[in-house]
C-alpha cells in the first residue's frame, strides 16, 4: 500500500544556465550541487542531454554523472534523459553499462526521443521520426542490457551479432525510465517494456491535468504486456525555489530570472509584457507557466508542501518528487533553498518527527503528574541529605 512516507526526493537538471556567465564555472557549480544534495540526504539527481540553444549546456550526461559520482557517496544519478535517436544503440548500451559499473549501481537510465528542434536539425533528423527512432533504439538497447545477442536493421542503424561485453552492476539490471509529457506516448512505451515513468510536465496546467489519465494508460499497457505498474518508480518534476519568506525568494531570483524568460521567448519570437520585469516573470511562472518549465513554486517550504500534496491528490501517489533546478540565484541562496527543502519539506512527508511530536505531546498531557514526580524527587534528595525537607533546610542554611 502506498503511503506518503515512501516518497523519495531529488533534483532534475537540464541544466538551465544564463548565457552571460562562464560555462566552465556553471558546470563546476552543477557538480558542487550534486555533492550538496548528497550531503543533505536527497535520493536522486538527474542530468539532461542537449546540444543547442545555449542554456542547456550538458551534451553528455554520462560524463557529468561519472564526475559527480566520484564526489558523492549515496545519491543515485539519472540520465535525464539520454536522447536515443542521437546515438547508435550499441554505443549507448556500452556507455551505460560502463557508467553503471563505475557508480556501483547508482545509475538510472532515463530515455527520451530528444526535445530541442535545433538538435535534430543539426543532425539531419526529421522531428516527426524521433519517437519512432526512440522506440527502435529502446528495443535494441534493452535487449543488449539483458545480455542478448542482437541482430537488427532499421533505416538509421544496423546491429550485427551485437552484444554488450560488460555486465550490469546489479544482476537484476539497470532501472530504465521513459519520459512522458502531455501525450500518452511515453506511458505506452514505458508500459510496453515495463519501464519506470518520468513525468516531466507534471506542474504545467496541461501536464497536470493528464497525470492520472496517463498513469491509467500506463497501468493498462503494463497489464497487457505482463508487467506490474509500480507507483514507487513513478517520478514527477516540478520547478521550486525556496526561502524563509516569499519576499526573500523573489529577491534571490530577481537578478537572473530574466535569462530564463529570454530563453523561452527568443525561441518563440515573443516579447510579452510580463517578461519586462522580474516581478512579472515570477508572477507568470507561478500562475501559468514559463514555456517548458511548468508552474513554479517560488516561495516558502509551506508552499512546496502544499504543491506536493496537490500532486499526491491528483495522482493517487508516486515514487519520487524531482525539483526542476534552474540556475537563477547566487550559490549561497541556491544551497539555502535545498537546505530548507531537506530540513522542512522532506521530514513532513517522511513523517520523521512523529516520535518527537508524540513524546512532547505525552509530556504536555501528563505535565501535572510528571512535575509532581520531579518535585517529589527533589524533596526526597534534600531530605536524604539534610535530614529534613527542602524548605526547612533552606531556611537554616
Amino acid at each position: 500500500m502506498w503511503t506518503t512516507d515512501s516518497i523519495n526526493f531529488g533534483a532534475f537538471l537540464a541544466p538551465y544556465h544564463p548565457l552571460n556567465a562562464d560555462p566552465a564555472l556553471q558546470l563546476r557549480r552543477d557538480i558542487d550541487l550534486m555533492e550538496h544534495l548528497d550531503h543533505l540526504g536527497f535520493d536522486e539527481a538527474w542530468m539532461g542531454e542537449h546540444h543547442s540553444t545555449g542554456a542547456e549546456i550538458v551534451p553528455a550526461p554520462d560524463l557529468f554523472i561519472a564526475a559527480a559520482a566520484e564526489r558523492t557517496e549515496r545519491i543515485r544519478f539519472g540520465t535525464g534523459v539520454t536522447s536515443l535517436p542521437y546515438h547508435h544503440p550499441l554505443i549507448t548500451a556500452d556507455r551505460i553499462t560502463q557508467l553503471d559499473l563505475q557508480t556501483r549501481g547508482r545509475l538510472i537510465f532515463g530515455t527520451g526521443p530528444g526535445k530541442i528542434p535545433l538538435d535534430a536539425h543539426m543532425m539531419g533528423i526529421n522531428p516527426s521520426d524521433q519517437r519512432r527512432m526512440q522506440g527502435e533504439a529502446l528495443e535494441a538497447v534493452l535487449a543488449l542490457l539483458r545480455g542478448e545477442v542482437v541482430n537488427m536493421e532499421t533505416d538509421w542503424f544496423t546491429l550485427r551479432d551485437a552484444r554488450a561485453q560488460l555486465p550490469t552492476y546489479n544482476p537484476a539490471g539497470i532501472e530504465v525510465a521513459t519520459a512522458s509529457t502531455m501525450s500518452p506516448n511515453g506511458s505506452v512505451l514505458a508500459g510496453t517494456h515495463g519501464l519506470s515513468l518520468l513525468s516531466l510536465a507534471a506542474s504545467s496546467p496541461s501536464g497536470f491535468d493528464v497525470l492520472d489519465r496517463n498513469w491509467g494508460v500506463y497501468e493498462k499497457v503494463c497489464a497487457e504486456n505482463g508487467h506490474v505498474a509500480d507507483r514507487s518508480t513513478w517520478r514527477l518534476v516540478n520547478p521550486m525555489f525556496l526561502a524563509e519568506t516569499r519576499a526573500d525568494a523573489e529577491r534571490a531570483v530577481s537578478r537572473r530570472i530574466d535569462s530564463m524568460a529570454a530563453y523561452v521567448n527568443r525561441q518563440t519570437g515573443q516579447n510579452p509584457d510580463w517578461a519586462q520585469t522580474p516581478k512579472g516573470i515570477i508572477d507568470q511562472w507561478r500562475n501559468d507557466t514559463l514555456g517548458e518549465f511548468g508552474q513554479a513554486i517560488i516561495g516558502t517550504p509551506d508552499e512546496a508542501i502544499a504543491q506536493i500534496e496537490r500532486l499526491i491528490e491528483k495522482t493517487g501517489g508516486f515514487g519520487t518528487m524531482l525539483i526542476l533546478h534552474v540556475d537563477m540565484a547566487n550559490w549561497e541562496d541556491t544551497k539555502r533553498s535545498y537546505d530548507l527543502f531537506a530540513s522542512e519539506v522532506i521530514p513532513h512527508f517522511k513523517n520523521r518527527n512523529a516520535g518527537r511530536e508524540a513524546s512532547l505531546q505525552f509530556a504536555e498531557d501528563n505535565r501535572d503528574y510528571l512535575l509532581d514526580g520531579l518535585i517529589g524527587a527533589i524533596t526526597k534528595a534534600h531530605t536524604d541529605y539534610y535530614g529534613q525537607p527542602a524548605e526547612t533546610a533552606g531556611a537554616q542554611a
